[in-house]
């Protein structure tokens, strides 16, 4: 079991999970997290043993100094858990408004032990009573800085995808470890969505505050929470003008700039609806009166609108891993790096994780582009980390 020491009772947890690597172009999920992090000043609770699930080479320690003592940085994914306060949750039968509180996971994608892995994860999510888990997403694809971050909201789950107005996945093709565990809580019972920002591949490196802010704001309607923007809004705006002012000093980059905006344009012509402007002005009177609950449409700058991001479907991802043969567990401990302590992993879920191979890999994930490749990954002239195919196209198929 995980004895979790000094962790409250929470309200009506929900998980928020993002990993750097493969799933994170442009650092704008991990940095969606991070934001939570840091806005609500989350504590750290555990840690997951980095000897179990990443390779040192890929992923090296990093050292640094504390007072003249030398110290040690391992990679590994990490457990935080934030209180709201009164900030969302829905009201109460007497309309009181009620918190609710988050678990988040941030690390990075793991090396080996997928479904170890997973089982780690879901054995917290059990522990604490978490009711859904949220994972986070970027991919690259072709999409105009210059316009609103598509994002999609994509479930394995047929029920939760009616109930939530959710893309049903329909992906099939190379994985990350984001696909693995949201189809490891499908099997395990849990409700599970993901959230998928598309970031420009024309612009991809880090950060991407604008893609960050679309994911928030997404968040924000699905979860029923109102999410402090800090400084996201104004990071956005100066991202987009530096932007703009590299792209006009190349003739050919506006001129494709461009071509994507007339694309985008075209394709988003249904968005442009009386329903749609009713969404983001009701975002904007929340914000202005400072009230709570359910959101939607997409901010000032960035926004988290499901339009989409390319003619005859919702610019999203797609995911829909396909999980085969039984997997175990690992029998080593897991260990809490930030306070030293050791704790048995909790007992496995009803359901096992199911179907990756030895390398943690399995049928499909993360996000649909043009020419049927995962769309989030770099071009092989892009930071390694992100992986993925080259010339990763628009989204397709909707997430």
């Amino acid at each position: 079991m995980i004895e979790l020491e000094g962790v409250p009772e929470l309200i009506d947890p929900v998980m928020i999970c993002a990993f750097e690597g493969w799933n994170d172009a442009g650092d704008a999920a991990s940095s969606a997290v991070a934001h939570l992090d840091r806005e609500w000043k989350g504590e750290v609770f555990a840690a997951l043993d980095a000897e179990d699930y990443y390779d040192f080479q890929v992923n090296r320690p990093t050292v640094w100094l504390d007072g003249g003592v030398r110290k040690i940085t391992w990679p590994t994914t990490r457990l935080s858990v934030v209180r709201t306060g009164g900030t969302g949750g829905g009201a109460d039968a007497e309309g009181t408004d009620r918190p609710r509180d988050l678990v988040l996971v941030r690390g990075i994608e793991p090396s080996m032990r997928w479904r170890s892995f997973c089982n780690e994860i879901l054995g917290f999510a059990h522990e604490l009573g978490v009711e859904m888990v949220v994972i986070l997403g970027s991919l690259l694809g072709d999409t105009p800085h210059t316009r609103p971050v598509p994002v999609s909201g994509v479930t394995s789950d047929p029920d939760l995808a009616r109930t939530m107005d959710l893309e049903e996945s329909r992906y099939e093709g190379p994985t990350g470890i984001v696909g693995i565990l949201q189809e490891a809580c499908t099997h395990a019972g849990v409700p599970t969505v993901s959230l998928w920002a598309a970031v420009p591949h024309y612009v991809s490196q880090p950060p991407n505050p604008k893609a960050t802010l679309a994911l928030l704001n997404r968040l924000e309607d699905l979860i029923d929470l109102r999410i402090p923007q800090g400084e996201l809004p104004e990071d956005a705006r100066a991202w987009q003008l530096g932007v703009d002012q590299l792209a006009a000093e190349d003739s050919e980059v506006a001129e494709y700039v461009q071509s994507l905006e007339q694309a985008r344009d075209t394709a988003d012509l249904p968005e442009a609806s009386g329903e749609a402007i009713a969404r983001e002005f009701e975002r904007y009177l929340r914000r202005r009166d400072g009230q709570s609950g359910p959101v939607a449409g997409s901010g000032p700058v960035a926004g988290a609108g499901s339009g989409p991001g390319q003619p005859g479907g919702p610019g999203g991802l797609a995911a829909e891993p396909g999980l085969g043969e039984s997997g175990g567990r690992d029998g080593s401990y897991l260990r809490d790096t930030t306070s030293g302590r050791t704790r048995p992993p909790r007992r496995a879920p009803k359901e096992d994780v199911h179907g990756a191979d030895a390398d943690g890999r399995t049928g499909q994930e993360g996000r649909e582009s043009r020419d049927g490749r995962e769309g989030q990954g770099n071009r092989d002239d892009d930071r390694d980390d992100q992986g993925g195919g080259e010339d990763a196209g628009p989204p397709e198929g909707g997430n």
